[in-house]
């Protein structure tokens, strides 16, 4: 998965990824000959006593290291803008693709796991084309240059390089081996820490309403622990990489200034060839090092590209059809025919054979006890699920041939949990119609019963709205998520269950200034409390994901044994 990732993501950064090959292999090449240089010095300068040529050797030299160093700096130039650019394209895939998910595909892999997929792993294979385009790219051009180089100087010790480097590669390899199902394992541990973090910033007000404190901080203790427990095992491995490679190197270094010196001795090799010859052991061995270094970032990128990919071919289940079919009528008629759900591999399905028609100027109400199925047969209208059973008809066509922008243009969403987006009062508003005037804003607000604490805020539309409406009240993002959905006025209206935080009071107020402008508009309305939906035209009762009773208030407490089992248990609270 990783090398198939970055096949098609670094595929526009070609051009930059061949100049930073070129920049890196003259660099390296600038690099190799430096040693060379250094030895005629030794050899044919100071031998002789030659200054001039001692002079003019330094010069190439630094002329030499000069190239060098400017290439490598504009590798690394480049490099990092073409990683920095890769992060952010796959960065903007992952959003993409999540964005199109249904309720279905974020359930699976959860919020937290999305998240980071969506920023860790993305840094860790980022991270990896960095390196890679630093020292990957670096590590070969200098191993098979410093082979030949080292040959060119002397071939008699050329059996050191054939030893020091396999058992330097084969050293590191078993510690790389071992590592892989450590970081493996670490990125899930992450996961369950983002979860239990998430969970416990978000619920923190019941956690401190149930004096859970001391649990929450032995739960997210014991997943910290876990995670600390697998890093610090890689970690361990890790560590052992660098002392490795030292005794190698010096291994290396003590045994060709062994054997070197004898044949120097021997009148075989000279002094400046030696010193090359161990410099140029030297650089094959970093080179190996660098490659080793690689390998260590390697196994967890590879296991982060596979969680990057499990995202981006995960197919949305509610995809907009190929050939959209445009409805003739656009009054806001509802028709579930047969209407099913369920979820992949769930022994029962969630809702089966609900069949019914929401119409125009009329309120449809949906009501049952809790797992009855309510909310997701509201939600497969705007298809947040789409039905796997019977199908769903908006103006007459199935909201799976129709396109999804003009599906959702015609609906105004009032979900069970409000959210409200960090911003101002205004900016949550206009979400519903980017152009509304303060005018309409107001005119929403009033008709939900939010105009007076909107006033009272200290900028009243321009009011600071923190991220999910966290600096008000729970009744009141209600109606802040009511007044949005009306800012839209759409033909089609659902209402899952978005009275249940106001008092009697307000929620009669509401119902009622909504009347005139849903006049003409299909309603449905998914109510807990029965005073909520008692004058809707037409009350849909689920019981077990089955519809059990349809009609009006008065017909269903006469025909519906569900029904009247409902009104009676709130008439027993209520009494």
């Amino acid at each position: 998965m990783l090398t198939r990732l970055l096949r098609e993501r670094l595929r526009p950064y070609a051009r930059p990824l061949l100049l930073v090959v070129g920049l890196q292999l003259v660099g390296t090449m600038a690099s190799l000959y430096l040693p060379s240089l250094n030895a005629d010095i030794i050899d044919t300068g100071i031998a002789r006593g030659d200054t001039g040529y001692i002079l003019t050797a330094g010069g190439w030299m630094l002329l030499v290291t000069l190239v060098q160093v400017l290439c490598s700096v504009a590798a690394v130039f480049y490099g990092a803008r073409t990683a920095m650019g890769f992060g952010r394209d796959v960065r903007a895939a992952v959003f993409d693709r999540v964005g199109e998910f249904s309720a279905r595909e974020v359930n699976r892999f959860g919020a937290p796991s999305l998240i980071t997929r969506s920023t860790n792993d993305v840094q860790q294979v980022q991270m990896l084309v960095l390196t890679s385009c630093t020292m990957l790219v670096a590590a070969p051009i200098m191993c098979v240059g410093g082979v030949v180089m080292a040959l060119r100087e002397d071939v008699a010790l050329s059996w050191l390089v054939a030893v020091c480097v396999p058992v330097l590669v084969v050293a590191i390899g078993l510690v790389i081996v071992r590592m892989v199902p450590r970081f493996r394992l670490m990125q899930v541990r992450i996961d369950a820490v983002n979860r239990i973090l998430r969970e416990q910033i978000t619920g923190v007000r019941v956690v401190r309403a149930f004096v859970r404190e001391p649990r929450e901080i032995e739960r997210f203790g014991a997943a910290n622990t876990d995670l600390t427990d697998v890093a610090v095992s890689a970690g361990r491995l890790q560590a052992l990489i660098f002392p490795i490679v030292m005794l190698v190197l010096n291994v290396s270094s003590v045994a060709v200034l062994w054997f070197g010196a004898e044949r120097i001795d021997a009148g075989q090799m000279q002094i400046g060839a030696l010193t090359a010859f161990l410099q140029y052991l030297l650089q094959i061995l970093m080179a190996v090092m660098m490659a080793t270094f690689m390998a260590i970032m390697i196994p967890r990128a590879a296991v982060c590209a596979d969680r990057i990919v499990e995202v981006l071919d995960t197919e949305p289940s509610v995809r907009p059809p190929a050939a959209p079919v445009a409805p003739a009528r656009r009054d806001g008629l509802v028709e579930f025919d047969g209407a099913g759900f369920r979820y992949p591999g769930a022994a029962a399905p969630v809702l089966s054979g609900v069949t019914f028609t929401a119409r125009p100027g009329e309120t449809t109400a949906v009501i049952g006890s809790t797992g009855a199925g309510k909310t997701t047969l509201v939600s497969m209208v705007p298809r947040l699920f789409d039905a796997t059973d019977g199908a769903v008809r908006v103006d007459g066509v199935d909201v799976r041939e129709q396109d999804p922008e003009v599906l959702w243009r015609r609906i105004g969403w009032v979900p069970q949990r409000p959210f409200l987006f960090s911003g101002t009062v205004a900016s949550n508003l206009r979400m519903g119609d980017a152009d509304a005037t303060d005018e309409e804003l107001w005119s929403a607000l009033e008709i939900a019963q939010a105009a007076d604490f909107v006033r009272e805020m200290p900028d009243g539309l321009d009011s600071r709205i923190e991220q999910g409406g966290t600096n008000v009240s729970g009744g009141q993002r209600q109606r802040l998520a009511i007044a949005r959905a009306l800012v839209r006025r759409p033909a089609v209206y659902v209402f899952d269950d978005s009275f249940s935080a106001l008092d009697l009071a307000t929620d009669a107020r509401l119902r009622a200034a909504l009347g005139p402008v849903t006049a003409e508009a299909t309603v449905i309305v998914v109510a807990q409390r029965v005073s909520t939906i008692a004058g809707a035209h037409k009350i849909v009762v689920l019981e077990d994901g089955e519809v059990v009773g349809i009609g009006r208030h008065e017909e269903l407490l006469a025909g519906c044994p569900t029904y009247r089992e409902i009104v009676e248990s709130q008439m027993e609270v209520s009494v």
